[in-house]
């Protein structure tokens, strides 16, 4: 059986491992780290609402794996199998071995389309869509082009999900189509939550309100996707009254989420199944010397691409300090932002740490995230898909250098 050896070995090539490594690499240029990582793209996910929307081509949002890779990393291009954090080893699909003196969990999170019933089989036909796959975001577009009348529903499953306001965002951008195109009166929006609220941090309820009154939205909470035939375009709900069956002729899933398999069934997983790090430190609460980030973590914030920016410099940080023997400094508030597309041209840029607080980045006098602005459009749209590519991936840590610092 093979095995080889890394300093550190960096589990997943999205935007949490990528921009881990190359954050660690910034600070240590010569460190001895490995990427695990199968896929042959990387995709900028954020972009897929965008694509949906009609606003991007989804092509602008794809790049080879290659074009992401920290120059100076190894890229083992295969799937993590099983961890052993007692021997300081990943077993491979392949059955080889990697050990490390550190090791950085960020695999992602697992989309469970085979949870809602019927569903895989029709995706991408019969007016079912999601903009949740990045191949299907083209096909959101191309309903929401065609519908002039008839019913559009949205569903949003329980907690934990990426982006927790994708599913908004989503039906919001497609209603703004179809008011421009004056169809909006004979298009009945159902919007089917499975939790309780339409937003999980209250400030940002009023202003994303508005939208649902002004769009005439019908808002459904505690309505959860169960199954869907696509051939009789009816999806099956469960409610705290029973299960309701509806008719629709557009219906935009988004899948429930899980924690990848590999990660869940070991030692190293929660009972949430996610790495069971500190919520700070994103250390290990059990192994020292093994970290997590990005969606895989079991960190009670928002799942996002910009909490994944925060966490990279926390994460590089520490693990450097338990590489040299010393303990954490960096901490991690739990900061999250979701930019909240509500019409073609305006956001609500909802911006929050742990415990729901308000964490702006810009000043209230030039961008108040509770209410819809024409420059969070400009950032959604302009600056956050550059600033990902050619900050974030490459190590530069704008706007998101390592804070929180704890007594050395």
């Amino acid at each position: 059986m093979n095995t080889a050896s890394h300093t550190i070995v960096v589990i997943g090539g999205g935007a949490a491992g990528i921009a881990a490594a190359s954050s660690m690499l910034k600070r240590r240029p010569d460190l001895d780290i490995a990427i695990v990582e199968p896929a042959d793209t990387h995709a900028y996910q954020p972009g897929w609402t965008m694509v949906g929307g009609g606003v991007f081509d989804v092509a602008t949002t794809i790049r080879p794996m290659e074009s992401v890779m920290p120059k100076h990393a190894t890229w083992i291009r295969q799937a993590a199998a099983s961890f052993q954090p007692e021997d300081n080893q990943v077993t491979l699909q392949d059955g080889s071995t990697l050990r490390y003196e550190v090791l950085i969990v960020a695999p992602g999170i697992r989309l469970a389309w085979e949870k809602i019933a019927g569903l895989e089989t029709t995706l991408g036909h019969n007016g079912v869509t999601s903009n949740y796959r990045g191949d299907l975001a083209p096909y959101t577009w191309e309903l929401v082009q065609q519908l002039e009348s008839g019913r559009a529903i949205f569903s949003q499953p329980p907690m934990p999900i990426k982006c927790a306001g994708a599913p908004q965002k989503s039906m919001y951008l497609a209603c703004d189509h179809w008011r421009r195109a004056g169809v909006l009166g004979n298009i009945d929006v159902q919007f089917r939550n499975a939790g309780g609220v339409l937003f999980g941090v209250a400030d940002y309820v009023p202003a994303l309100m508005e939208y649902v009154e002004k769009y005439g939205i019908g808002l459904e909470l505690g309505s959860n996707l169960i199954a869907v035939d696509g051939p009789g375009q009816q999806a099956t709900f469960a409610t705290g009254e029973g299960e309701v069956t509806v008719d629709f002729d557009m219906l935009h899933v988004v899948p429930p989420q899980v924690a990848p398999q590999f990660l869940a069934d070991s030692p190293l997983a929660a009972a949430s199944g996610f790495t069971d790090v500190d919520h700070h430190t994103l250390q290990h609460v059990r192994y020292p010397n093994v970290f997590g980030l990005g969606d895989a973590g079991a960190m009670p914030n928002a799942k996002t691409a910009a909490a994944a920016r925060k966490q990279a410099p926390v994460v590089a940080v520490n693990a450097l300090r338990q590489l040299d023997g010393k303990g954490p400094t960096a901490g991690y508030d739990g900061y999250g932002s979701c930019p909240l597309t509500v019409e073609r041209g305006k956001i609500v840029l909802a911006e929050f740490a742990y415990g729901g607080k308000l964490a702006p980045s810009f000043p209230t006098w030039l961008v108040d995230g509770t209410k819809a602005s024409r420059l969070s459009w400009m950032l959604k749209a302009d600056m956050l898909p550059w600033l990902y590519w050619n900050g974030m991936l490459k190590g530069r840590e704008w706007l998101a250098g390592p804070g929180g610092l704890i007594a050395q």
